[in-house]
């Protein structure tokens, strides 16, 4: 049996001689190698084909990976558009939260949804998205640089969902572009504790913050 310095020799010998093979290229039709299939020895060709064959299964499935993924991306891409026009339609200013939750709810499929506003335009204070907010809720909310996706930990905005069981939320904090203060918060809510985790993709919640926030400008003082 070879030892293991012995080896290390041949194989730094062979990588120091590249002509060996040539030189000598009738061995290669006689090495045998050991085939990761059943353990049975194959030829120097045969195991280069099945590290060939492997790696284009290995493309393959990374392919096929990607191929879902941009179709999961452009059904999403469709549904923000669908959204989007749905605010568009709305009627008038004061019909614009409505038309912006339910527009989730059926567009993406949540559960549930809500909003509140703060520094509302006078004619709007009587409304159901310019209800008290508690100041807790209001200074989550301007922490919040990016959207909150996780378990409901008792959150005081999970009670304007009005529904007896939430596992998981989602909340965007409303701003305007020139202003760092939140002038509202959206939430959206689900039984499912793995609808909305920490460790999902926000860029998409991040749009719809920010076209929320561009749409419910024209209800502020």
């Amino acid at each position: 049996m070879i030892s293991s310095l012995d080896a290390d020799a041949v194989a730094q010998y062979l990588a120091d001689n590249p002509e060996f093979f040539r030189d000598h290229a009738e061995l290669l039709a006689k090495i045998r190698l050991s085939s990761q299939l059943g353990g049975r020895t194959v030829s120097l060709q045969d195991r280069q084909m099945e590290v060939m064959r492997d790696k284009h299964r290995t493309l393959e499935l990374r392919l096929a990976e990607l191929v879902l993924l941009a179709k999961e991306n452009d059904a999403i891409v469709q549904k923000y558009k669908a959204w989007t026009r749905t605010l568009l339609l709305a009627r008038n200013d004061v019909d614009l939260p409505h038309a912006l939750i339910t527009g989730l709810q059926t567009t993406f499929g949540v559960p549930h949804a809500s909003l509140r506003l703060w520094r509302v335009a006078e004619n709007f204070t009587h409304t159901w998205f310019a209800q008290d907010v508690g100041e807790d809720a209001r200074l989550f909310a301007n922490s919040l640089s990016s959207p909150y996706c996780g378990a409901n930990r008792d959150f005081e905005a999970v009670r304007w969902l009005e529904a007896a069981e939430i596992q998981s939320v989602a909340m965007l904090p409303l701003r305007n572009d020139d202003s760092p203060d939140v002038f509202g918060l959206l939430i959206m809510g689900s039984p499912d504790p793995e609808r909305f985790t920490s460790s999902m993709a926000i860029d998409f919640l991040i749009d719809i913050g920010e076209t929320a926030s561009a749409a419910l400008t024209c209800l502020l003082d």
